[in-house]
């Protein structure tokens, strides 16, 4: 029964530290409870044990790490094909949209083309998490039908860079748009 418990503890909250922005933390952050202060509640009731709770606490800080690790990833191909479409250094880019122009601006008659190679990446990632068992099919085919919508929005959008709580990408980063 104690290890049903603990799986269960553990799944959900390595599922709520990953699932609510894609990069968690074990610490306190935003006004969020710590997981390890929820952990130490189900210490303190016998629920698991101090070794069971700091397991816990390890799996959900690898698994944030790990989801960290992908959006870092991901990150990096969307600059990769804005860069290599328009034919600028990812630093322009960066500056440029911090000075709050938008994709599309930036672009200029490239725009189409840019519209076009990134409606190509995000269906690639599309297909890499269907691959990897993460989305099923019919998941795959929904995201796959807004892409171009969600790209042409994505382009002509102007986002605030770096500056906390700006858009829904990581903090500096240049692209904020979530795939699959």
């Amino acid at each position: 029964m104690k290890k049903k418990v603990i799986a269960t503890v553990t799944a959900l909250v390595v599922g709520l530290t990953v699932s609510a922005t894609g990069v968690a933390s074990a610490d306190q952050r935003g006004g969020k409870q710590p997981i390890s202060s929820f952990l130490s509640g189900l210490v303190s009731n016998g629920t698991i044990t101090q070794s069971q709770a700091d397991a816990i606490t390890k799996a959900a800080e690898n698994a944030a790490a790990a989801a960290k690790t992908v959006m870092k990833e991901k990150y990096s191909a969307f600059n990769a094909v804005i860069t290599s479409t328009l034919g600028i250094t990812l630093d322009t880019l960066t500056t440029r949209l911090k000075a709050g122009e938008s994709l599309a601006t930036i672009a200029g008659d490239k725009k189409d083309a840019l519209i076009t190679a990134l409606i190509v990446e995000v269906n690639r990632q599309i297909d890499a998490a269907l691959a990897a068992g993460k989305i099923t099919t019919t998941q795959a085919s929904a995201k796959k039908a807004k892409t171009s919508e969600r790209v042409t929005n994505m382009v002509n959008k102007v986002r605030e860079i770096g500056k906390k709580g700006a858009g829904k990408g990581q903090r500096g980063s240049t692209i904020s748009f979530k795939a699959a």
